[in-house]
């Protein structure tokens, strides 16, 4: 069960609760949203919307919460739920759950955590005649559409060839046009985007390293390019962020290779060896899968607050959590390949399939060779 569809799960419980008369509430909202527990929290997954309900529905959270927790508990693929702190929902999922993640994200490949959540939504995007500005955009735009949304683009000024040759920025923005004149049902306009502009030119620096200055900082942070720090965003060292994310790609693209000329190949699993071994994957990778998990629901925080630099941190902490499970990937020595290489081989893919689909929502490539 994916988290999506955990989701969709969990509003269904609270969609039955109201057609069996336990629950009152005028306005169902449209999602549940549901992520690793947090502090005191327990299980796979958590959410909050027993706090969300208690309000409208006249109930204390607490009550509410052991309400939905009973009707859970009657889900197929749900193992236990626990009620913690004010009313948060902690959900423990059958069997396997590292591994249907795993399975879950190669299956779905770069399109793991998109969704159809703003569907039929038309999303007006309208940007100062700046670089940095129009990247935003062109990255908003980006992971709206992988929610499933319409963007409409529009600039206060033509985008100079420069930024559509070298930053890869649409060519077909129309200009002095401005946001909110779209209509229909569905429609949204939002605010200009205004970023802090960037203090030079980023085009010197190449559309990856470019677009990465331009959106790993918050808008209303200023970018480092054309000063003392510029440079390291072309610096092949960990203490470039970018540098840090695609080698950790390239990294499994290695592996998988290289585990293809030792005759396996990935299948998702259990992370150890049955009975006592020396490997230690399964605590290496305890910060990894909560992080590959929390992605479909930073993508739609992305989307719903024009943030591309949170995307931007989520991929940094995918390859920072990734980096301690891959010397223990392949078998060491005379070792023979085992299960639990294969899983492990597939998590390292997973962690992959999640960075490549992240920086492509960037509008950054991701090369298998660095």
């Amino acid at each position: 069960m994916t988290p999506v569809e955990l989701s969709r799960t969990v509003l269904h419980a609270v969609r039955r609760a109201v057609d069996a008369g336990e629950l009152a509430v005028a306005v169902l909202p449209e999602r549940v949203v549901v992520a690793p527990p947090g502090p005191g929290g327990c299980g796979d997954y958590a959410t909050n919307v027993a706090l969300q309900l208690a309000r409208p529905a006249g109930q204390p959270a607490p009550a509410l919460a052991e309400l939905l927790r009973t009707r859970l508990l009657r889900t197929d693929g749900i193992s236990d739920v626990v009620v913690t702190g004010p009313g948060f929902l902690n959900i423990s999922l059958d069997g396997d759950a590292d591994g249907r993640l795993v399975r879950d994200i190669l299956r779905a490949g770069l399109r793991y955590g998109h969704s159809d959540t703003l569907a039929g939504q038309t999303v007006e995007l309208h940007a100062a005649h700046d670089a940095r500005a129009v990247v935003l955009m062109d990255a908003v735009a980006r992971v709206l559409r992988s929610q499933g949304a319409r963007p409409r683009l529009t600039c206060a000024g033509p985008p100079e060839d420069a930024w559509v040759r070298i930053l890869g920025v649409p060519s077909d923005i129309p200009s002095d046009i401005p946001a909110g004149t779209g209509t229909g049902t569905g429609t949204g306009t939002d605010a200009p985007l205004r970023p802090v502009p960037a203090p030079a030119d980023p085009t010197p620096l190449g559309r990856d390293a470019a677009r990465w200055a331009l959106l790993h900082p918050a808008p209303h942070d200023r970018p480092h390019i054309g000063d003392s720090q510029s440079e390291q965003h072309l610096a092949q060292r960990e203490t470039n962020p970018l540098f840090r994310v695609r080698y950790a790609h390239a990294r499994t693209h290695a592996l998988l290779r290289n585990a293809a000329d030792l005759g396996f190949t990935p299948e998702p699993g259990p992370l150890t060896p049955e009975g006592d071994g020396p490997l230690t994957a399964d605590g290496d990778a305890q910060g990894l899968l909560p992080l590959l998990a929390d992605h479909p629901r930073v993508l739609a925080a992305t989307a719903a607050h024009r943030a591309p630099d949170r995307l931007a941190r989520h991929l940094v902490a995918v390859a920072d959590a990734l980096a301690p499970l891959l010397p223990s990937v392949l078998p060491l020595g005379d070792e023979k390949p085992s299960a639990a290489h294969r899983a492990r081989l597939a998590l390292a893919e997973a962690a992959g399939t999640v960075l490549a689909g992240g920086l492509s929502l960037l509008g950054i490539d991701a090369p298998e060779h660095l």
